[in-house]
C-alpha cells in the first residue's frame, strides 16, 4: 500500500522538522514547502494526499489565499495550523477550503488523529478534482500558476479576465448564465453589469480566438449567456 504523502507548508523551519520526524515515523510520506508559492507548485506537480497549511505564512500568498488558490485545481484535504483560535480566521479558513485546523502547539497524537480523521471523510468523496493543466483546442491553462497558452504561446490575461476564462472552463460546453458569470467573477453585487462581461468577453477573444469576429471558442447564447465549446486534449 502507498504511504499517504502529506506537504508540510510552514516557514518555520523547527516546526517542519518536528512534523517531519513524527510523520515519517507513523508511515507517511513528507514534502515541505516553506512559502505559498512554493506550496501551490508543489501542490501541482507532486499531488500529495494532504496538505498541512500555515495561516501566518510570510510573503504575497498566506496560508489563506494558498488554500484558494489549491482549491481551483485540487480537492485534496487540507488541516490549516493557526496560533490564531478567533471565531473569524476559523469562518475565513472553512470559507478558503481548509478541511480541519489543528491549533499551535499541538501534540503529536493530536496531529495524527486530525490526519486520520480528514485522510479517510476524504476517502470517501466522490467528486474528482480538475487536473492540474487543462487543454482544449488550442489553449491550456496551467490552474497552479494560471499561466495560459495558445498554440504553445503564453497569453497575458488579466485577474479578472483569467477568472471568467476559469468559470467558463469549470463548465465547459454548458451554457453559463450571465447572472452566473457576474456573480463568480464580480461578486452578487454586481449582477446587473452586463456591460462590464460583454468587455471582458470581447477582451478574451481577442487574446484566445483564431478569428475573434467569428468566435468559435467562447460562443455567445443570445439572452442567456456564454459557453466555452471546448474539447478536451484527451479525447483528440
Amino acid at each position: 500500500m502507498n504511504k499517504p504523502r502529506v506537504l508540510i507548508v510552514d516557514d518555520d523551519p523547527r516546526l517542519v522538522r518536528l512534523v517531519h520526524e513524527v510523520l515519517t515515523a507513523t508511515g507517511h510520506a513528507v514534502l515541505a514547502a516553506h512559502s505559498g508559492e512554493q506550496a501551490v507548485q508543489m501542490a501541482a506537480l507532486e499531488q500529495p494526499n494532504l496538505v498541512l497549511l500555515d495561516i501566518g505564512l510570510a510573503g504575497a500568498l498566506d496560508g489563506f489565499a494558498v488554500a484558494r488558490r489549491l482549491r481551483e485545481f485540487a480537492d485534496l484535504p487540507i488541516i490549516m495550523l493557526t496560533a490564531r483560535v478567533g471565531q473569524a480566521d476559523l469562518l475565513r479558513g472553512f470559507e478558503a477550503g481548509a478541511d480541519d485546523y489543528i491549533t499551535k502547539p499541538f501534540s503529536s497524537p493530536e496531529l495524527l488523529a486530525r490526519i486520520r480523521a480528514v485522510l479517510k471523510r476524504a476517502a470517501g468523496r466522490a467528486a474528482p478534482a480538475e487536473p492540474a493543466v487543462i487543454a482544449g483546442g488550442r489553449v491550456q491553462i496551467e490552474l497552479a500558476s494560471h499561466r495560459v497558452s495558445v498554440a504553445g504561446r503564453d497569453v497575458h490575461l488579466t485577474p479578472t479576465e483569467y477568472n471568467l476564462l476559469l468559470e467558463l472552463v469549470h463548465h465547459r460546453n454548458q451554457v453559463v448564465l450571465h447572472e452566473q458569470l457576474l456573480t463568480a467573477v464580480w461578486g452578487s453585487a454586481c449582477h446587473d453589469e452586463m456591460d462590464n462581461l460583454r468587455a471582458y468577453i470581447h477582451s478574451l477573444r481577442h487574446k484566445l480566438e483564431e478569428d475573434p469576429a467569428e468566435p468559435k471558442l467562447i460562443v455567445r447564447c443570445p439572452g442567456v449567456g456564454y459557453m466555452l465549446a471546448w474539447q478536451d486534449a484527451s479525447a483528440n
